[in-house]
């Protein structure tokens, strides 16, 4: 064999295993596209790392993949500088997945939003029907007031539990700020129904006594005096 074609076959086998290699590669690559894509269908929490600081948000790895992460969905509140999240550790979902655009979009928010409404539901649970609270009128609506029970849990005060008069309006009784006292008369399915009515202490109507006129002593002796001259003896 000449030594050109030699190198030919050579060569030959070295593009045989570039190709092979490329198309293990692109194997591998669309598995993790269909992980990711499963990952999003099952919700599943991940943990990355934030790698750099874009317009806009953060970015991570995932398996090898870029993945970005906009700042609306790094944390419940607003976020003034990304720059503050560098090297920290999120736990993540996959928000949004597109393999043919290289799409990759990350989210945290929803997981610490869950969390916080679990904590919040956790809360509102301990509250036990018949308990007095004590809160702060937060807004009026036609049909009654919200009260600020704190830790982030409002209660309703229906305008027929405001007061043991008849109101046309929670304007007529109660103010937005105003600090008012309750008790829990219903905590269902997250929801605290409040009644200040229920505090309002109505005067108790006494039972009248009979008023009995006692005879004069004199009266008493001429009664058994007259029964005892009528008794034959």
């Amino acid at each position: 064999m000449s030594e050109e074609m030699k190198k030919q076959e050579t060569m030959e086998d070295f593009m045989d295993e570039i190709n092979a290699s490329f198309s293990d590669f692109r194997d591998d690559d669309m598995l993790i596209w269909d992980k990711l894509e499963q990952m999003k269908e099952d919700k599943t929490e991940f943990e990355v790392t934030v790698e750099g600081i874009v317009k806009g948000g953060v970015i991570a790895y995932v398996e090898g993949i870029r993945a970005f992460i906009p700042v609306s969905k790094l944390a419940l509140t607003y976020v003034e500088d990304p720059e503050d999240y560098l090297k920290k550790t999120l736990t993540v979902r996959v928000f949004e997945v597109d393999e043919q655009e290289n799409r990759l979009i990350l989210s945290a928010r929803e997981i610490l939003k869950e969390k916080a409404d679990a904590e919040k539901l956790k809360k509102i649970n301990s509250i036990q029907v018949g308990s007095i609270v004590e809160g702060k009128v937060e807004s009026l609506q036609t049909y009654g007031a919200f009260v600020d029970l704190g830790d982030g849990i409002s209660g309703l005060v229906h305008i027929s539990q405001i007061s043991e008069k008849r109101i046309k309006s929670p304007k007529a009784v109660l103010r937005i700020g105003d600090t008012v006292t309750a008790k829990v008369i219903k905590n269902e399915d997250g929801k605290i129904s409040l009644s200040m009515k229920a505090l309002i202490e109505i005067p108790e109507e006494k039972d009248e006594e009979p008023d009995y006129e006692l005879p004069e002593s004199e009266e008493i002796s001429t009664s058994l005096g007259s029964l005892f001259k009528n008794l034959k003896l």
